[in-house]
């Protein structure tokens, strides 16, 4: 453990110093073979059809020098592995090769990987294609077979591949060059082919202020080629300018959506705390950059929309994650914008990665936020559509990730597992969307980082074993795990407890709150269960005094593990704080306690008290705020400048109490109706004659939304109550945990529903394999072959636009 523990140290250093401090934020966005391939083409003597030297002679040193040893070029996935837009890059980039008769081997490789890896490669979604890989692959499999290359593909292929072609035809036949389909057509211009009729006009009038034909590399690198125009010169020079070292598949990108993808990916991985300082350095410029341009208008063309609404979605939840004032207009503008709207409905399968942003946004919704409401029905509605289409090679890396955040609300996930989940899904290194496939985390960053995030999540496992052992043995030796009645649920606490909140390394909260859970298990089924009122009552009396004399058997074993834990607390506390905290824990156990004994007088003797009178009692009763108030003095900063004293409690500290309760009534009124007792989901039913169990449960749930709308605005904004912000996370941690536990079942009472949870979070280590490397090319070939050329080339002007050969 020592040496890994070293090791993540060390990486850390490294990834700080190498990669986050002062870096052009263009490095961490990964290049674009295909668009830097297209470059390469370009010829320097443009007016010059036998032109022996290309423009960008860079573009054309990064093609040969960053082929993957399995051949391929482009996009790879977060471990590693060629996707699919890997097929048309390296096509792409050996007719770069092939241009300009250099990197014969590198050409052989590339072309062995098509034709070895096409059939897997395409055969996973053999009914549907995406609309950018239609028209792309079909014209580069044309452009290959125009400069001479031989292209074989298994004949299994053919009527995949024949298919292809016919609906590459059907867009070409249907679509205008610009209309409500966005990317628009005329942004493949590379990709067309030579029997589509495009003339000079149609390409110059549709040019951006920069030169660019829609900010595509690749695309202006075609226009340019056919039209000549200084404009798209001088875009395509300031994109090698800028991006020395291979192109990005958009330029110019957006610096503030890198940094907060990255910030993203951080938090999503688990490392958040290794880069706390980044983090809030980049989110406060960011907070500042916002405040600024409050009031500037959003876009309104379909070009920047998809964009702005991913950054601006993504900026607010971040934001409002870590306590800044953000106002849901900041991405919920689009909403009054029926144009849009309609754009976005019409363009839902390219915008599904937009959308599956806005809705994690509106997992951030404060009460009376109508908006975020609007914006989380709008984009549940988009997200499904898309998982119940046909699975594209878009959405299909996605279109799991989907179904998960709409199946499984984000207040019901657990961090630890869901880094796990992150880490395993390879698409993590998805950033944004692009003409075609997505913008991803350069291969380098994203190689550390996942190295760093698989790492400290085998720490953290090695930790939690030896954690939950050591909680095995108290319990065991407390006898708590042998009762002989009752739930023995010693693993499910330490479980829920380590998986729901990022804490130190080396935390005593863990141990506090796992163990305190335990003995919460024991006596609250004690109480219900096994013991006599007369027992109940000795034991809660016992429990006032704090003094076991009289006490024996059952309620003896309970008293004394209680009062074995509240010394451990007390002398934690006291060591770290030097505050002496007895009084106050004895306190909350005493009220905890006789909120059960009420509970259990109301059982047997059969009275019903008012929906009031029973969650009085019941937020008590269900002793969340008795597991987090004495671990929330252990926290830095603590709660030992807070005067909290049992039954006055904060807002914030009755919401923890209310949720868990009424989210329990949920799920367990059959049982309880069964057993004779009573909930509040069956005492809405008793004073609602006319009422059913769909109306009580709705009722509840009503509740339920507002409660953890407010929860959510008590925890993450300033200004509410006095309680330090770490003991308010550690209130939404444990809410979380109730959500877990109770959001469509009572998962706590199985005793196989989160068996494979707890595998995965202490026991099974994570396999996502290995990452591809470069290969190394044939310098002596590469450079007998290839002469630099300098020097500012001719302008000319052609009236036919040919599409094909470049």
């Amino acid at each position: 453990m020592e040496l890994l523990l070293i090791s993540i140290k060390a990486l850390v250093k490294e990834i700080k110093e190498e990669m986050l401090l002062n870096v052009d934020p263009y490095s961490f966005v990964s290049p674009s073979a295909y668009d830097t391939a297209w470059l390469a083409m370009v010829p320097a003597e443009y007016s010059n059809q036998t032109c022996s030297v290309p423009m960008f002679k860079n573009c054309l040193d990064w093609v040969v020098n960053n082929q993957t040893e399995e051949g391929y070029w482009g996009e790879r996935d977060a471990h590693g592995n060629p996707t699919i837009e890997s097929l048309p890059a390296t096509l792409a980039c050996v007719i770069a090769l092939k241009k300009w008769n250099v990197g014969n081997r590198n050409i052989k490789l590339g072309l062995d990987f098509v034709h070895g890896n096409a059939e897997e490669l395409l055969g996973v979604t053999y009914d549907h294609f995406p609309r950018w890989f239609t028209i792309v692959l079909p014209g580069m499999i044309e452009l290959a077979r125009t400069v001479g290359l031989q292209l074989a593909f298994p004949s299994q292929l053919n009527g995949l591949l024949l298919d292809l072609f016919h609906k590459r035809q059907r867009i070409l036949e249907t679509e205008e060059l610009v209309d409500n389909q966005y990317p628009p057509l005329l942004s493949y211009l590379e990709a067309l082919p030579s029997s589509y009729g495009i003339s000079e006009e149609d390409i110059t009038k549709n040019l951006n202020g920069d030169g660019s034909l829609f900010q595509s590399p690749a695309a202006t690198a075609r226009a340019f080629m056919a039209s000549g125009r200084e404009e798209s010169l001088s875009y395509l020079q300031s994109v090698v300018g800028r991006c020395a070292n291979g192109v990005p598949p958009t330029y110019p990108m957006d610096e503030e959506l890198i940094k907060l993808s990255v910030v993203n990916q951080l938090q999503r991985l688990g490392l958040a705390a290794h880069f706390s300082h980044e983090i809030d350095d980049n989110l406060a410029q960011l907070y500042r950059n916002y405040k600024s341009r409050e009031s500037m208008a959003k876009p309104s063309n379909n070009a920047n929309v998809a964009i702005q609404l991913h950054k601006d979605s993504l900026a607010f939840r971040l934001l409002r994650m870590h306590g800044y004032s953000v106002s849901p207009c900041h991405f919920c503008w689009f909403l009054n914008n029926q144009e849009v709207r309609a754009h976005i409905e019409e363009n839902y399968e390219y915008l599904s990665s937009t959308m599956l942003n806005v809705y994690r946004a509106t997992d951030l919704t404060f009460p009376g936020e109508y908006e975020l409401e609007e914006a989380r029905s709008f984009s549940r509605k988009v997200l499904e559509k898309v998982t119940l289409k046909a699975t594209s090679f878009r959405s299909m890396g996605l279109n799991q990730m989907m179904k998960h955040e709409l199946r499984f609300p984000w207040i019901a996930r657990l961090d630890h597992l869901e880094h796990r989940a992150w880490i395993e899904d390879n698409n993590t290194n998805i950033l944004w969307i692009a003409k075609a496939s997505f913008h991803r985390l350069s291969p380098l960053l994203n190689e550390k980082l996942m190295q760093l995030a698989l790492a400290d999540y085998e720490f953290r496992q090695s930790i939690y074993k030896n954690e939950l052992a050591e909680v095995k043995r108290w319990s065991r030796i407390r006898g708590m795990s042998d009762m002989g009645f009752g739930r023995e649920k010693t693993t499910y606490c330490y479980f829920a407890i380590a998986s729901s909140i990022p804490l130190p390394y080396d935390s005593d909260i863990r141990m506090i709150i796992a163990k305190s859970a335990v003995v919460i298990t024991v006596a609250d089924d004690f109480y219900d269960t096994v013991a006599s009122l007369d027992e109940l009552n000795t034991l809660t009396d016992a429990i006032g005094r704090w003094d076991s004399n009289g006490l024996g058997g059952h309620s003896k074993t309970i008293f004394d593990a209680l009062d074995d834990l509240v010394r451990e607390i007390v002398a934690k506390v006291s060591q770290q704080r030097g505050t002496d905290i007895t009084n106050f824990l004895r306190q909350i156990w005493y009220e905890t306690f006789v909120s059960w004994l009420v509970e259990a007088k109301w059982s047997r003797g059969g009275f019903l008290p008012s929906m009031d009178e029973y969650l009085g009692t019941g937020m008590i009763s269900i002793a969340a705020h008795t597991i987090v108030l004495p671990a929330s003095y252990l926290l830095n900063p603590s709660l030992t400048d807070c005067k909290i004293r049992p039954g006055e409690y904060e807002t914030v500290t009755k919401l923890l109490m209310v949720i868990p309760r009424l989210l329990n009534d949920i799920q367990s009124y059959q049982k309880e109706k069964e057993e004779g007792k009573m909930n509040y989901a069956l005492l809405y039913l008793k004073e609602n004659p006319g009422a059913d169990i769909k109306d009580s449960t709705a009722y509840v749930r009503e509740i339920l939304d507002k409660k953890w709308g407010e929860l959510l605005q008590h925890v993450l904004m300033d200004g509410f109550g006095e309680l330090p912000k770490p003991c308010k996370l550690l209130h939404l941690s444990c809410v979380k945990v109730f959500q877990m536990f109770f959001h469509s079942s009572n998962r706590y009472d199985s005793n196989t529903d989160m068996l494979q949870d707890i595998q995965k979070a202490i026991y099974i280590p994570i396999n996502v394999g290995l990452t591809s490397k470069p290969l190394m090319p044939d310098q002596q070939e590469y450079h007998q072959t290839i002469n630099s050329h300098s020097g500012r080339p001719p302008k000319y002007k052609r009236s036919q636009i040919e599409l094909v050969t470049p």
